[in-house]
């Protein structure tokens, strides 16, 4: 079995469990802060609302009937979605894209690995 870790997330009163390969929370917690910290800085419209990285943890357990984890390629294939769909003229949009898209192929290729 894998070695998972959880990066917790907060959006209002409202919180995310995204499970991870251990080698990578790390990663996403932090392109969650830089994307946070860089998301005002856009002027297109449709910018996402971005939950903030709170906490992450080894080992979760769930205690209500309705949280659920989150996969972390299902997590960073919406934040994706989200940059990619934006029409951002105004800052460099593209380095923001190019970290997700880093973390997002190599989970893919973790995933890939894992399943062989």
């Amino acid at each position: 079995m894998p070695n998972m870790r959880y990066v917790i997330l907060q959006r209002g009163d409202k919180l995310q469990y995204v499970e991870m390969p251990a080698d990578y929370a790390y990663q996403l917690s932090a392109l969650n802060l830089r994307l946070n910290k860089e998301v005002g800085k856009l002027t297109a419209e449709g910018t996402p609302e971005l939950p903030l990285a709170v906490a992450e943890c080894d080992r979760l357990e769930l205690l209500q009937e309705n949280a659920a984890t989150i996969s972390g390629l299902d997590y960073i294939n919406e934040l994706e979605q989200a940059f990619a769909s934006l029409k951002e003229s105004n800052y460099p949009l593209i380095s923001l894209l190019t970290e997700i898209r880093a973390l997002q192929a190599q989970l893919e290729q973790w995933y890939e690995e894992e399943v062989m």
